[in-house]
């Protein structure tokens, strides 16, 4: 037996002269014009997703990225205190885990 998938309905409201060009576009390709619209949204949707979710650089910005990542400037005084006051906790067991210890 196949599962059912659930569908959802998407209803546009279009002037005659872009319901025509709809029309033939998706006669051109060979599909329906529902099949027509929901292929070109689906391809602009994935555009923007895959835009909005990259990171672009410069070649300046990726140089600068790359030397700090090679070359990382010294901790501070505010970083070596964090890490020490880290460092206290993990010797004090602050940071052990009750999970798996059976009480």
């Amino acid at each position: 037996m196949h599962a059912i998938e659930e569908r959802g309905r998407i209803t546009a409201r279009v002037s005659q002269p872009v319901a025509e060009k709809l029309q033939e576009a998706a006669d051109l390709t060979g599909a329906t014009v529902n099949q027509f619209l929901v292929q070109a949204a689906l391809e602009k949707a994935e555009k923007i997703i895959d835009r909005e979710r990259a990171i672009r650089l410069t070649l300046e910005d990726a140089a600068m990225l790359i030397n700090l990542l090679e070359n990382p400037s010294k901790p501070n005084s505010a970083l070596l205190g964090a890490f020490e006051r880290f460092k206290d906790k993990v010797e004090n067991g602050a940071f052990r885990s009750n999970s798996g210890s059976g009480t």
